[in-house]
């Protein structure tokens, strides 16, 4: 053992590691770190309430890291975050309700609309260029459309 081992103790080791991994944690937010902060630092109070040996130390405290995020993977899968915005990564699902104009002609159920300054795959009843669509909803990159009524 260390001097400064001697003078502080290993568990101050633990408690350093845990309070380094809870700031990381902080400045670069994932929902990870926190956990093997939360076992470090209760391998550290572990330590400092019995000596173990480092050997114990180690393996307390990866069981406690596996056991803390499969507990945290757990409770998310059951509290999924709602997101402030669910269609952000959608953008077809975006437009839906908003009408489109007829690019190129729908023949057989496929053809071509325009959103803005976007073209778009569509699918939906036969109409000819210029006609305006109501768009009802996406499917990949397909935009779904039906008359203006």
């Amino acid at each position: 053992m260390t001097m400064v081992q001697e003078m502080l103790g290993e568990h101050w080791g633990w408690i350093a590691l845990g309070v380094a991994l809870a700031i990381a944690e902080i400045i670069a937010p994932g929902y990870f770190l926190i956990w093997l902060a939360a076992a470090a630092l209760v391998t550290g109070l572990v330590a400092a309430a019995m000596p173990i040996g480092l050997s114990a130390e180690v393996l307390l405290f990866a069981m406690l890291s596996a056991l803390a995020l499969a507990a945290a993977k757990r409770w998310f899968a059951r509290h999924p975050g709602e997101s402030a915005d669910p269609m952000l990564n959608d953008r077809g699902g975006q437009l839906v309700g908003q009408s489109a104009v007829v690019s190129h002609v729908i023949e057989g159920g496929t053809g071509r609309v325009r959103h803005g300054d976007t073209e778009w795959l569509a699918r939906g009843p036969d109409s000819q260029p210029g006609t305006r669509m109501r768009i009802i909803g996406s499917e990949g990159t397909v935009l779904i459309v039906e008359h203006l009524h």
